[in-house]
């Protein structure tokens, strides 16, 4: 009989890229401190034992999971680690080539393989702790993730690649994960996955994401829900009723379009034309009066011509987006889109997506002097700077707006909410006073 002894492994998570990946570095930690090693996240404290999560989506972060790696391979040649592990997309895409570049690392592990990394640090899988994860981010809020992969076959993602085809949860996994997460005190669930919309028809041959938001609205203790990136054609119009229907899910949707020209969404591979995402738009905003809608744009994509892009400016003056973001576009080995010509200099890329975020930077402002006055329910995450920093029903942590307190002036519990009236705001945060 197996018995367990006490380790003196000192483990450390290093998470790169997306709330995915974190998800994915959460159920890590979990397994690995059921097996007894000690844990710990994106930590400066001393370990012996390395494991990078990273990221492989575009160039940038690309070069920032390989330099992270060279960090910690020389930190190890140096005798500061035992051992360096690596995992998650970049691993998933480049593992060959990279175990001949950066051959200091112990082994490389692709994004599916958690069980494999954990049989080579000597610890078992344990399956009944699949919905048990220990969170990373503050207490109130986490990250679930519903699907796994991406069918869709955009032409400029290398996503499909490195997650593979969508695989979805079943909604009594997911509602199980969500009660235990509430039993520990999370308030807020942001829902992820490569694409929200198409959850559901893989194990039940039809999008369920309607039902799932019904199931997870009844979890006591879960006062917000909020939906990241679904895609906009073939959208199910019926997401909108359960927002309507309940309280609990967000007037919030993170709904990437990508680009508004017509023929550069179709060389993007992206089934829709701007006059369906404008009548989907319309539609959104009549079925849910007061719906913060976040998107992201691509610019420099292969043969965009100034007049395409004056084609999406005009869009995103027209829509006047609550939340935007903007990316660059960057040529992927083996997307479709590589076949084309990367034919937008670097420089125009950078001119582009600075003049739109201009063009947003100023919906932004306006929109936030129009909540002066106001008043508005707010989760507080943290205490920076001299204020309680929170967040309104339209906002997601990290890439949203924020609602800022004097705390010289007033006190709130982090992790609570408020009532907030807004008494002064700029382009991209909100002032307030708590008057509940």
């Amino acid at each position: 009989m197996k018995t367990k002894s006490i380790r003196k492994d000192k483990v450390n998570v290093i998470t790169l890229g997306c709330s995915k990946n974190l998800v994915d570095s959460e159920n890590l930690i979990t397994q690995l401190r059921a097996n007894d090693y000690e844990v710990r996240h994106d930590s400066n404290e001393d370990a012996n034992i390395i494991i990078v999560n990273t990221c492989g989506f575009i160039d940038l972060a690309k070069e920032e999971s390989v330099n992270t790696i060279l960090e910690y391979a020389d930190v190890k040649k140096d005798g500061g680690i035992d051992k360096l592990y690596v995992t998650g997309c970049l691993s998933q895409r480049y593992k060959d080539d990279l175990e001949k570049e950066i051959p200091e690392v112990d082994a490389y592990f692709g994004t599916l393989e958690l069980p494999a990394l954990l049989s080579r640090l000597d610890a078992d899988y344990q399956h009944d702790l699949i919905g048990e994860r220990n969170i990373t981010t503050p207490p109130h809020y986490a990250y679930l993730k519903i699907s796994e992969g991406c069918n869709r076959t955009c032409s400029f993602c290398a996503i499909p690649l490195m997650r593979g085809k969508h695989i979805s949860r079943p909604i009594e996994e997911l509602v199980r994960e969500a009660k235990n997460l509430a039993r520990r005190g999370v308030k807020e669930l942001m829902l992820i996955a490569q694409e929200l919309t198409y959850y559901g028809l893989d194990l039940y041959k039809e999008r369920q994401l309607p039902q799932l938001l019904h199931a997870l609205a009844e979890v006591e203790g879960i006062e917000w829900i909020r939906l990241h990136y679904a895609y906009p054609s073939k959208f199910p119009l019926e997401i909108f009723d359960a927002m309507a229907a309940h309280s609990e899910v967000c007037n919030y949707l993170d709904i990437p379009l990508q680009h508004a020209n017509d023929a550069v969404l179709d060389r993007m591979r992206r089934q829709i034309t701007r006059a369906e995402t404008t009548a989907l738009l319309a539609e959104a905003r009549k079925r849910v009066p007061g719906l913060t809608l976040r998107t992201t744009m691509l610019v420099g994509f292969p043969g965009e011509t100034e007049e395409e892009f004056e084609d999406l400016c005009d869009f995103v003056r027209e829509q006047r987006f609550d939340r935007l973001g903007v990316f660059q576009y960057s040529h992927e080995e083996d997307t479709r889109a590589y076949d084309l010509e990367d034919d937008v200099p670097a420089e125009v890329k950078a001119d582009r997506a600075n003049r739109l975020m201009e063009i947003q930077q100023e919906i932004s402002y306006e929109k936030n002097l129009e909540k002066v006055g106001k008043t508005f329910k707010v989760l507080f995450d943290r205490k920076e700077g001299g204020y309680f920093v929170g967040r309104t029903e339209g906002d997601s942590p990290e890439v949203d707006n924020e609602v800022l307190i004097p705390a010289q002036d007033q006190y709130v519990r982090l992790g609570d909410f408020a009532t907030v009236k807004i008494v002064d705001a700029n382009e991209y945060d909100l002032i307030g006073e708590v008057v509940e």
